[in-house]
């Protein structure tokens, strides 16, 4: 197809491995990676997000601070502060004990840390501006009903407001798994990682990076199909087509 020669996929690179299965290890650890980043991104975004909708000014400002701070710094100089500078800053004995872990354990560590606090702060403005967006008067009676404000944000107001930013989580859901491709830059055998070793070892740059561009669509197109599902399946009757 198009003059390209994928042949070489099923070609020994090493003993006992074939190309193939330097794609498919990538794309284990594209995986592996980007679901635990947003698993931690989703646990903070919804925490800090709420933070910044209570009463309290000393929250709202923790919550504000946090979001500002990684916010505005970029993906890349984040990453490089959590695998080089992070443990240089710990107590002596902890940083030595950090950098005597396997490579692959610091690498995870440090892109799940990256890409999980990054995307927290985007998903803790979007919960934030969700709650705003609910009518005040929920809350209040919610508390005069007796519910205390823990409660109140419990069973009345996040169960609609995550409702709400189901369509945007698609996007940060997609945005966390193509941001993972930066993992490479610290030498995590991701996706575009090993594309980019196949090509050395091969000299076919087209293929490598047509295949991986074709993994990261398929992988998308999947993520977008399961929160399709789960948008549905949360959708309140009120709200549905023809309701």
């Amino acid at each position: 197809m198009f003059g390209l020669d994928f042949s070489m996929l099923l070609q020994e690179a090493v003993i006992n491995e074939t190309y193939l299965d330097w794609l498919l290890e990538g794309a284990k650890w594209t995986i592996i990676s980007a679901s635990s980043s947003w698993f931690l991104a989703l646990v903070l975004g919804i925490i800090v997000g709420t933070l910044r909708t209570l009463p309290s000014p000393l929250l709202r400002f923790i919550g504000a601070s946090y979001v500002e701070c990684l916010r505005n710094v970029p993906l890349i100089v984040q990453l490089f502060f959590w695998y080089y500078v992070w443990p240089n800053l710990m107590p002596e004995s902890m940083g030595n004990w950090i950098k005597s872990q396997d490579p692959l354990v610091q690498m995870m560590t440090a892109g799940i840390l990256c890409l999980g606090l990054f995307t927290s702060a985007r998903i803790a403005e979007q919960v934030r501006s969700s709650i705003e967006s609910l009518a005040g008067g929920q809350l209040r009676a919610a508390l005069a009903t007796g519910l205390t404000y823990s409660q109140a944000y419990r069973y009345v107001i996040l169960p609609q407001a995550l409702r709400i930013i189901l369509p945007p989580m698609t996007s940060e859901l997609l945005n966390i798994f193509k941001n993972s491709s930066v993992l490479q830059t610290i030498g995590l055998a991701e996706l575009t990682r090993q594309a980019a070793q196949i090509n050395d070892y091969t000299a076919k740059a087209y293929e490598s990076f047509f295949l991986v561009t074709i993994a990261y669509i398929i992988i998308n197109i999947t993520l977008m199909f399961i929160m399709k599902l789960i948008e549905r399946w949360t959708q309140l009757p009120s709200q549905k087509e023809g309701a």
